[in-house]
């Protein structure tokens, strides 16, 4: 099923607060969802999405505050798409009423996503039986003991298994949402709402979680961002990964362990999905031929162009381009092709 909704109307995102939802994980799917806009020109961007907050009584109570919701789990039976934050206590039972508004709503098609220990929903609601799903890593045996047909993997960011998503704790909500948004409306969307949210850019969801690892002192790299925009400067341009640690002013072996650390993926593995991508906004904003962009984005050839992006994406640069090709208005690609 396509969650790509037509241009005309914004796809409603119902987010459902429970009693005891964690803050943070509430206030991501807003954050992300909210800021998505469709246009090129901003002062006519449509919002992507029409974001709902809804509670079982209109009312949740977060630990720090009670949260007056405009919207009642009837929005559930409406919503394109649903987020279901984590919650604070999984031991406690999930009401009956929230079960089957989301097993309805799974019935009918809607995608449905968690984030953290919302997976325990999701769980209940017995919409994760046999697929794999992640959530925090600290409850990760838990979800794995308590429901054994799931297939638990408690090592990655977020994994998607079409209509239903799972994600890891905190940060790995924004991943998840961002993930969304590109595959909704592609990366030159997803990479303005990070932009806007001041967000760093989504990673893959294969990548680790960050479990337990001592802080890097100063005199290793306290952070990889300096390399990491300049790696991003220079998509084009031939690097090893010499000159990388030299760029960094670390050792090889340090490299590795600090990107790993901080990124989840190897300084090579992080370029190529960075150079992916800049093709994939490319792609979309641009009637650039694809061995042109295959220049542009970094790449040795079209034909080793078409390999990564076939590996990181799913598919090809030609399919990809037409799943996306509205996103340059048929004005630009004639001024463009007469230039």
């Amino acid at each position: 099923m396509s969650y790509v909704v037509a241009m005309h109307r914004a796809a409603v995102l119902a987010v459902l607060a429970m009693d005891g939802v964690v803050p943070f994980d509430l206030a991501t799917p807003g954050e992300v969802f909210g800021r998505a806009r469709i246009g090129r020109d901003p002062a006519r961007a449509r919002a992507a999405y029409d974001v709902r907050i809804c509670a079982p009584k209109r009312r949740a109570e977060t630990g720090l505050f009670e949260l007056r919701a405009p919207y009642d789990l009837d929005e559930l039976g409406r919503a394109d798409t649903i987020v279901v934050p984590g919650v604070a206590d999984v031991s406690k039972p999930v009401p009956r009423a929230v079960l089957e508004a989301l097993q309805k709503a799974s019935a009918r098609g809607a995608r449905i996503a968690s984030i953290c220990s919302g997976a325990f929903i999701l769980a209940a609601a017995g919409l994760l039986d046999g697929r794999r799903a992640t959530t925090h890593w600290l409850a990760a045996s838990e979800l794995a003991r308590r429901y054994p047909a799931i297939h638990v993997d408690p090592h990655v960011l977020y994994v998607d298994e079409g209509n239903v998503l799972t994600s890891a704790g905190a940060a790995a909500g924004l991943d998840l949402c961002l993930h969304i948004v590109r595959t909704d409306h592609g990366a030159s969307v997803a990479a303005a709402v990070a932009k806007l949210a001041v967000m760093p850019l989504e990673r893959a969801g294969g990548q680790s979680q960050f479990i337990v690892h001592e802080p890097p002192s100063a005199e290793e790299g306290a952070s990889l961002e300096p390399v990491l925009r300049w790696l991003a400067e220079n998509l084009q341009e031939k690097v090893s990964l010499d000159d990388i640690a030299r760029r960094a002013g670390m050792s090889l072996r340090t490299l590795s362990r600090r990107f790993r650390e901080q990124t989840g993926t190897t300084p090579l593995g992080w370029l190529l999905r960075a150079r992916v991508r800049h093709a994939q906004q490319l792609l979309e904003t641009t009637p650039s031929s694809i061995e042109r962009i295959a220049t542009s984005a970094g790449f040795g050839s079209a034909t080793t162009f078409r390999l990564r992006f076939q590996r990181v994406v799913g598919t090809s640069p030609r399919a990809y381009r037409n799943a996306f090709r509205g996103a340059v208005p048929e004005h630009d690609v004639r001024a463009r092709r007469s230039a």
